[in-house]
């Protein structure tokens, strides 16, 4: 368990700052909340203290406690300015002064205060002084403004955050099945009915899952980008291999499927070329063996199962919802499809995290920290079934 310093100052985004503080927490970790005046015309002190389950602090030398990390969130221009040139006008500029360790800074503010020329050379300062800025994100800000300037999602924070600390490691022993791509079912010798999916996501889950130190297998279908280094990759083309692979790997403590597997495929299937005529051609389909719900059937004590759900809009996620019962998972991941910014073929998404009695939106990102985002919550839900 580590101690955080987390620095909360004087802008709109301070309200983010209390999901950052539930996630520290939920990995573990112990929180001292540093709030400046600024910050409290926002979001009360009381509330970052009953988040970190500590109580009000009388402590008049809290911002002095040594601490393995130091996080910043959100840092205005005001504060980065404060830090750069060594001011100690309050508790956090206090505490940066006193930290000996890594400091991890959010900014946020209007993108042109961003770009001005001193915001720039303020953060340059801090970099060189080995301080790790994230952000800021590109969007809309509060004052209707567009352009890099927001807060970086906590999630994203909190991934960072744990970098620092040195928890790569925290899949350490674990071994985690992934599946990514989309099967290909064969019509002839030459078409296929396929799912539309480029397998980034999937790989982006295995590479998170290995960066945490998991011993991991990818089950990788027709994948359109290359498969991370460090893993085990097993070529599963259609949904009947990914199956007979999937079950000859099942004694795993993590299965991600995250592959778009064909619910359906050709009845019968014509060895050679079928040669273009004028007749029509019509298919008979089956229904194929569904892999995730036959991995939950023979779940062995402790697996942990998530799934993945691309439909479209409030009737695909009632049919996630859905899904969760119907499999008996742990967690379906639902992807809306009926976006083209997101999804297939996209190097972003935005998804829910659909379990039971609880759903949590994660908002539009790479798929990189989506990946992360996911894999945190299914460490989460390891760390349940341990306790």
């Amino acid at each position: 368990m580590a101690r955080v310093l987390l620095g909360v100052t004087g802008g709109i985004a301070s309200y983010k700052a209390c999901e950052l503080v539930r996630l520290f927490v939920r990995g573990g970790h112990e929180v001292v909340p540093l709030v400046t005046p600024g910050a409290e015309r926002f979001v009360r002190a009381e509330t970052f203290f009953a988040l970190a389950r500590r109580p009000p602090n009388d402590d008049l030398y809290a911002h002095l406690t040594r601490a393995d990390l130091l996080v910043v969130a959100p840092l205005t221009a005001n504060t980065l300015a404060r830090l750069a040139h060594g001011l100690a006008d309050n508790l956090v500029a206090e505490a940066a002064l006193a930290h000996r360790g890594p400091m991890l800074l959010a900014p946020a503010m209007n993108p042109r205060m961003w770009a001005h020329p001193a915001t720039q050379a303020n953060a340059e300062t801090v970099r060189s002084r080995g301080a790790v800025l994230v952000g800021p994100d590109e969007g809309e800000t509060a004052e209707g403004e567009w352009g890099p300037g927001r807060m970086a999602e906590p999630d994203e924070i909190y991934r960072r955050a744990r970098e620092l600390l040195g928890e790569r490691d925290s899949l350490a022993g674990r071994r985690v099945l992934v599946s990514a791509g989309g099967t290909r079912e064969p019509l002839d010798a030459v078409r296929f009915l396929g799912n539309r999916s480029s397998g980034r996501m999937g790989v982006a889950l295995a590479e998170e899952a290995k960066r945490r130190g998991a011993s991991v297998t990818l089950l990788a279908a027709n994948l359109a980008v290359p498969p991370p280094q460090g893993v085990e990759v097993v070529e599963t083309p259609t949904a009947e291999a990914m199956l007979t692979e999937a079950l000859a790997r099942r004694n795993v403590d993590l299965v991600l499927m995250a592959a778009a597997v064909a619910d359906y495929r050709p009845a019968e299937t014509v060895t050679e070329k079928r040669p273009k005529d004028e007749r029509a051609w019509e298919l008979r389909l089956e229904p194929t063996t569904d892999v995730l719900a036959t991995l939950a059937d023979g779940r062995t004590n402790g697996q942990v199962l998530i799934g993945f759900a691309a439909d479209r809009g409030e009737l695909g996620l009632e049919r996630a919802r859905a899904k969760l019962q119907r499999k008996r998972v742990d967690l379906v991941v639902f992807n809306d499809v009926s976006r083209d910014d997101i999804g297939f073929d996209a190097e972003e998404n935005e998804v829910v995290l659909v379990a039971a009695g609880t759903e949590r939106r994660v908002s539009k990102a790479p798929k990189d920290r989506i990946a992360a985002v996911i894999v945190d919550a299914a460490e989460e839900l390891l760390r349940e079934r341990a306790g």
